[in-house]
C-alpha cells in the first residue's frame, strides 16, 4: 500500500483520481483549499464521496501559503505527489491574472519544494493543452509553447519549466501531462459540457462563443484519471498529451446534449473570445508509448454518463451557478 498526496484534491480531475488510488488499495492525503473561483457545492459533492473512504485524509490548505503546508511534513513518507491544484481558465484568468500566478507557480513552487525537502522520489504535475495556442494541430509536445496567449497558459508553461527545474537540480522524476478539454460528471461549471448540460436540460439560453464549428479534444474524466495514474512510472522528466485524439466541433455537443434531455437547445451567439484557441487535438502516441495509455470511453457514451448524472443529482444541480 502506497502513500500519496494529492493536491487541488477536491477538484474534477484530482477527486477522480484520488478515488481510483483508494480503489486500488492505497492512502491519499489530500489538501484543497475549497476556494470559491467556481460553485463550491460541486468541490463539497466530490469532497464527500473521498471522505467516506476509510483511507483518505483531508486537508483544507492553500499551496501558496507556504507556512500552511507544515503539517503535511509530518504525515510520514509519500512515496509519490499528484500536483492538481490550479487556478483553471483561459477567460477568467485575462480579468485577475494575478491569483492564477499564485497559485500556478508560487503554489507549484511551494510543492516541488515539499518533494525536494521530503525526498520524494515523484511528482506528476497537471498542466493544460492551452499552452498550444497558435500553433496548427495536432499538437505534438515537442512542439514550441514560448508564446501563450492567456496568463492561464502562460502561469502552466511556467509550472512546467518550474518542474524541470528541480528534475534537473533534485533528481526529482516528473511527469508533465497536458490534460485537452476533460469533461464528465460533476465537472467544472465554467466550462461547455457542464454548462450546456444543465441549460439545455432547464431550457435555459445557451450561449455560443464564435459560430460552434471550433473542435475540441473532449476527452472523459475516468480516461484523464488513468492516464494521471500511469503517469507515477518512472520517467525521469517527460511531458505528455492526454487528450482523445478524436476532436469534435462544438455543436456536436450540443446536439448529444439535446438528445439525451429530450429537449431542443435554445442557442445565442456571442463573439468568440481572443484567449480561446479555434481548435484543440492531441497527438498522443507519446502516451501509448510511454504510458501504454489510450482513451477507452467514446464521446457519445462520455456524453451520456454526464447528462444521467445530471439528472440524478438535478435537485441541486439546477442551481449550480454556470456563468451568465
Amino acid at each position: 500500500m502506497a502513500h500519496y498526496l494529492v493536491t487541488g484534491v477536491a477538484g474534477f480531475i484530482a477527486s477522480r483520481t484520488a478515488e481510483m488510488l483508494l480503489a486500488q488499495g492505497h492512502r491519499v492525503t489530500g489538501v484543497d483549499d475549497l476556494n470559491a473561483a467556481y460553485d463550491v457545492r460541486l468541490k463539497a459533492y466530490r469532497l464527500r464521496r473521498l471522505q467516506a473512504q476509510p483511507r483518505f485524509r483531508f486537508w483544507q490548505l492553500d499551496v501558496a501559503d507556504r507556512a500552511a503546508l507544515e503539517p503535511l511534513t509530518r504525515l510520514g513518507r509519500y512515496d509519490a505527489i499528484v500536483h492538481l491544484a490550479a487556478r483553471a481558465g483561459v477567460r477568467a484568468s485575462v480579468d485577475d491574472p494575478w491569483v492564477y500566478y499564485r497559485t500556478n507557480v508560487d503554489g507549484t513552487l511551494n510543492i516541488l519544494e515539499l518533494a525536494r525537502s521530503l525526498g520524494v522520489p515523484k511528482f506528476v504535475l497537471a498542466s493544460t493543452s492551452s499552452v498550444y495556442a497558435g500553433l496548427e494541430p495536432p499538437f505534438r509536445e515537442d512542439m514550441p509553447t514560448d508564446r501563450p496567449l492567456s496568463p492561464y497558459a502562460a502561469s502552466k508553461k511556467a509550472a512546467e519549466v518550474l518542474a524541470y527545474t528541480y528534475h534537473a537540480l533534485h533528481g526529482l522524476d516528473v511527469t508533465v501531462l497536458r490534460y485537452f478539454t476533460v469533461y464528465g460528471p460533476a465537472g467544472r461549471p465554467d466550462m461547455s459540457p457542464l454548462r450546456f448540460t444543465q441549460w439545455i436540460c432547464e431550457g435555459r439560453p445557451v450561449r455560443i462563443f464564435g459560430d460552434g464549428t471550433q473542435r475540441r479534444d473532449f476527452t472523459y474524466v475516468d480516461d484523464i484519471a488513468r492516464g494521471t495514474l500511469a503517469g507515477l512510472r518512472p520517467l525521469g522528466y517527460e511531458i505528455v498529451n492526454l487528450g482523445n485524439d478524436r476532436p469534435r466541433p462544438l455543436m456536436d455537443l450540443v446536439h448529444l446534449i439535446e438528445r439525451y434531455c429530450d429537449r431542443p437547445a435554445r442557442l445565442t451567439y456571442a463573439d468568440r473570445h481572443p484567449a480561446d484557441m479555434p481548435h484543440t487535438w492531441a497527438s498522443i502516441d507519446k502516451a501509448a508509448r510511454l504510458l501504454d495509455w489510450r482513451p477507452q470511453v467514446p464521446f457519445e457514451e462520455g456524453v451520456r454518463r454526464l447528462v444521467d448524472w445530471y439528472r440524478r443529482e438535478r435537485a441541486w444541480a439546477r442551481d449550480i451557478d454556470t456563468g451568465p
